[in-house]
């Protein structure tokens, strides 16, 4: 937990190895709960300096990321269907697929709960704009797979 304290600190004022030791341990969870998409923060930071090592790292901590959205959301979760959706949106870990994104973003619109407003009201903005990128045989296709998705058991 000091450690965390100290190599936030620094990289908080810029220090690339810092950032990059700090996504590293977000994306272990040493120390702190397992966290992808802060490890991907820290990550993106020290590559956009030309760190090496963050730059590399960013890809692999995408490419898992992806695959534990992807577990989780075929099962139903809408917070994880948001984040695959953005994912494939960004092309982040994934190759950018317009017709994925809106399928996930529209599953994560439809089961976040009415407790979770803000959550909806994102995977919506985003979905809406997924969906002005895609032609209307797409937009179908990309609407078709969301009414006949059923979740996964494990």
């Amino acid at each position: 937990a000091e450690a965390v304290k100290w190599y936030r600190q620094a990289a908080e004022q810029g220090d690339a190895g810092a950032q990059c030791n700090l996504g590293l341990i977000y994306g272990k969870g040493q120390g702190v709960p397992q966290d992808y998409t802060e490890a991907a923060k820290w990550f993106r930071l020290a590559a956009e300096q030309g760190h090496a090592d963050a730059q590399s790292s960013l890809g692999v901590i995408y490419a898992e990321a992806a695959e534990s959205f992807r577990r989780a959301a075929e099962q139903g979760s809408a917070s994880a269907q948001f984040n695959l959706g953005y994912m494939y949106y960004k092309g982040q870990g994934v190759p950018q697929d317009f017709v994925q994104a809106y399928l996930w973003l529209n599953l994560a619109a439809s089961l976040f709960s009415a407790s979770e407003k803000e959550n909806h009201h994102a995977a919506q903005q985003v979905r809406d704009e997924v969906a002005s990128r895609l032609t209307p045989a797409d937009l179908a296709l990309a609407q078709r797979l969301a009414r006949e998705w059923r979740p996964k058991t494990e």
